[in-house]
């Protein structure tokens, strides 16, 4: 086992989506309730928000022509340099859904599943934009869409829906994701799946929601590491830093009193000696 160690003071409520791209400069995640674009300089230490105009910013992930693509409540947004340049109208018309976790497949389309604020079984789905704007459902009944990923080939993606406790494996096929299955069940007591990362041998590396921890499981499905994280909510993981041999690691204090676990809602680090796979970039 490791233990992360802290990298940020806690300044976020709930944070999440964690995403390191050389491009933008290193780490950036949101704190998700806030709508806030959260960016760490590397050489300072120091933090900047962006607030993206919704009171939920999802998921971020860097576009191929510079700048980021993020989800926000049931939106998908473009900003570049000078700022916001352009969103999908509002995919859904009930309020009491929002985006939740999602990634960007091997082609540049964006992919991000949804869930009931409430947490109401099945109700949630999952959408795809593509390179050229449009935007398609790829498949309902999930309860918290959570993380994804795809293995190095781009012939697999992971998917964590966490009411299931279980990340799943589909088969990869001209755009369609087919023969979803069990990849790895966690076992009662450890904490729910989270966000996760592929590594560079096909492993991934999820986050426990509750678990104080963060498990890597090999591209056979078998536990291989434990990153231990000082805290109860932790969120998602990503691979960073100049060899990407870096995991960095949110959390969230969301529910907790005020002077419950005082960490919680930073950033932590573990050095994991696997590098993980880059990001990829949307094409939109």
């Amino acid at each position: 086992m490791v233990m992360a160690e802290q990298v940020t003071a806690p300044l976020a409520y709930h944070g999440e989506g964690a995403v390191w791209c050389s491009d933008w400069g290193g780490l950036k995640w949101v704190d998700m309730l806030a709508g806030d674009v959260l960016s760490l300089d590397g050489a300072s230490g120091s933090v900047s928000r962006l607030h993206v105009g919704s009171p939920v910013a999802a998921m971020l992930r860097p576009r191929a022509r510079g700048g980021f693509v993020v989800a926000t409540e049931r939106e998908f947004a473009l900003w570049g340099k000078s700022g916001k340049e352009w969103s999908t109208p509002p995919l859904w018309s009930d309020e009491r859904r929002r985006f939740n976790e999602g990634g960007c497949d091997p082609s540049g389309g964006l992919i991000c599943g949804s869930m009931s604020y409430h947490v109401e079984k099945g109700v949630g789905e999952v959408f795809r934009m593509n390179a050229d704007r449009t935007v398609e459902r790829l498949f309902g009944d999930v309860t918290i869409s959570n993380g994804l990923g795809f293995n190095s080939s781009g012939t697999r993606m992971y998917y964590v829906d966490t009411i299931t406790r279980r990340i799943d494996l589909f088969d990869v096929d001209g755009g369609r994701f087919l023969n979803r299955r069990p990849f790895v069940s966690m076992r009662e007591g450890i904490g729910n799946p989270d966000g996760l990362w592929v590594d560079e041998h096909d492993g991934v590396w999820v986050a426990l929601w509750g678990g104080s921890a963060v498990h890597h499981f090999n591209s056979e499905g078998v536990l291989e590491d434990v990153i231990e994280v000082p805290v109860t909510q932790v969120t998602s993981c990503t691979f960073g830093g100049a060899n990407l041999d870096q995991l960095f690691i949110t959390t969230s204090r969301e529910n907790l009193a005020a002077d419950d676990e005082p960490s919680a809602g930073a950033v932590f680090c573990a050095s994991v000696g696997i590098r993980g796979l880059p990001v990829i970039a949307c094409d939109a």
